[in-house]
């Protein structure tokens, strides 16, 4: 795929935002919004912390509301890949997907052999989701064709799970770096663009979001294949994650707006959403 020169400034990019954030919506699209946004939540534990007991109780938050209505509940829980058995154990029967993460997460500093070791034993144990983090060191030398080859051989390795590609872009930094580090992920076969891994900061950003999103749309036009866009560390208020979706829906479009496609990554947000719907 030959993704075309991409000329959008911080500048541009902080204009777009701004528009984005004027737009009003009524108390019943907003309320439609954030149904969807609860629905897209990747419900998350990654601390060194985790244990069984944290992780049925985080499965059991999730499962809140699913025997009424499941496009209520989130998307999925995200956890360490020791993790990931007794997950799907705990959510057998429910809608919600056993997700993690993997490729010497959070750092990315591993050899590839090992990486690929550990997404193939985490794909045994049965996970719906990989999220992958990219080799940032690579991606600022300039090794472009290093990154490629790893997301294509992660890709492999996932078998029937779907793969979400982290980039980190509080490391990349630039616009042209997080817009190239989109184009690898794409073209290595991402099922998912996501943000970062919540360990560093800037986590989150609107205008990584923007770039992202450009490089899903462009690939959409030229392909017809959809790739999901996950914002994911530090969205922890309803109007911060508001504005996301509102992104989404003005830069790729109403057809991304469900959990297939859009996923927020947070583990205080769901509360607050859950509390402004129960209102």
């Amino acid at each position: 795929m030959n993704f075309k020169h991409y000329s959008q400034t911080i500048e541009t990019i902080a204009d777009r935002i701004n528009n984005v954030k004027q737009i009003q919506l009524t108390n019943e699209a907003q309320l439609i919004a954030f149904r969807t946004i609860y629905n897209c939540i990747d419900l998350t534990t990654l601390e060194g912390s985790d244990n069984e007991q944290k992780i049925k109780e985080l499965c059991e938050k999730a499962m809140t509301n699913s025997s009424e209505n499941p496009k209520e509940t989130v998307a999925a829980v995200c956890v360490y890949m020791p993790f990931v058995k007794q997950a799907k154990e705990v959510l057998k029967g429910t809608d919600i997907e056993v997700a993690t993460v993997a490729c010497a997460f959070p750092s990315g500093q591993l050899p590839l052999h090992l990486k690929l070791a550990e997404v193939s034993w985490v794909a045994n144990e049965g996970a719906d989701e990989i999220d992958m983090v990219i080799s940032r060191g690579k991606m600022l030398e300039g090794n472009y064709s290093a990154v490629l080859d790893e997301v294509k051989a992660v890709k492999a390795a996932c078998g029937k799970a779907r793969l979400k590609v982290i980039l980190e872009t509080g490391e990349l930094k630039s616009v042209a770096l997080i817009r190239k580090a989109s184009e690898l992920a794409i073209e290595g076969g991402a099922d998912f663009l996501k943000t970062s891994t919540g360990k560093i900061q800037p986590a989150a950003t609107h205008e990584a979001a923007v770039v992202m999103l450009d490089t899903i749309q462009e690939y959409y036009k030229q392909s017809g294949i959809q790739v999901g866009f996950k914002p994911a560390g530090g969205i922890s208020e309803p109007d911060d994650a508001l504005l996301y979706y509102k992104l989404v829906k003005e830069i790729v479009g109403e057809q991304w707006l469900n959990n297939q496609w859009f996923r927020v990554g947070a583990s205080r947000l769901a509360d607050k959403i859950s509390s402004l719907l129960n209102a």
